[in-house]
């Protein structure tokens, strides 16, 4: 699986941006996911999409204001970001989990074995 995402760029707190992430190669994915990762701190969950059904899981930090979906004909993933906040700034790195149990533990890294190169946010206030 090869993914790349794309979309991130420098906004105003307050804004709207979408990211993107396309996939190619095998998309046979159980759950795909967003993650960041600011200046001098860990990579972190954002969010996950799990392919059977299509339910959506975020992290608190971002509920009510993030919002993922996914168009299986594009093999694409998005990421609506509404409200941001300068805290919001991190590199953003979709991943794809393919195996069977990566669903289960969907806010965690390990589960995700295939990483897209990341996209910056900067979010100014």
């Amino acid at each position: 699986v090869q993914l790349q995402a794309s979309g991130g760029g420098w906004v105003q707190a307050g804004e709207s941006l979408r990211l993107s992430c396309a996939a190619s190669g095998r998309t046979s994915y159980v759950v795909m996911g967003w993650f960041r990762q600011a200046p001098g701190q860990e990579r972190e969950f954002v969010g996950a999409i799990k392919r059977r059904g299509g339910s959506t899981f975020y992290a608190d930090f971002v509920k009510g204001r993030f919002t993922i979906s996914r168009d299986n004909a594009k093999n694409t993933l998005y990421l609506l970001m509404n409200s941001l906040k300068p805290e919001d700034t991190a590199v953003y790195y979709c991943a794809a989990g393919l195996r069977s149990d990566s669903g289960a533990y969907f806010d965690r890294s390990p589960s995700y074995g295939y990483w897209g190169p990341g996209t910056q946010l900067t979010v100014s206030s």
